[in-house]
């Protein structure tokens, strides 16, 4: 199980999408959007699900993209764990300096 690791081959699915919710303790909600034909009129059109992540640090704010993979069941609804943020979302109104 180590080798997959270190090579970066791994049986685990892996999305992309953009937390929604960061209220819980060390744990996010991110929604997954995808393209799919309709079934009969054949247009493209925008799908999406919602994944409940599990993040340690407590790192995502919402709007944040992240990078996310399955993994064993933490609790009843969360299976996913957050693996690293892909790009932040601006903060407005932040009065503190350091904040972006």
């Amino acid at each position: 199980m180590e080798a997959h690791m270190e090579t970066g081959l791994s049986h685990r699915k892996v999305r992309v999408g953009i937390v929604v919710s960061n209220k819980m303790d060390k744990t996010v909600v991110v929604k997954v959007s995808r393209l799919a034909e309709h079934p009969l009129y054949g247009k493209r059109i925008q799908r999406a699900k919602k994944y409940v992540a599990h993040d340690e640090e407590n790192t995502c704010r919402i709007g944040d993209q992240v990078r996310i993979r399955e993994t064993r069941p933490l609790s009843r609804t969360k299976r996913w764990e957050l693996i690293e943020v892909l790009r932040r979302a601006p903060v407005f109104g932040s009065d503190t300096p350091g904040e972006e």
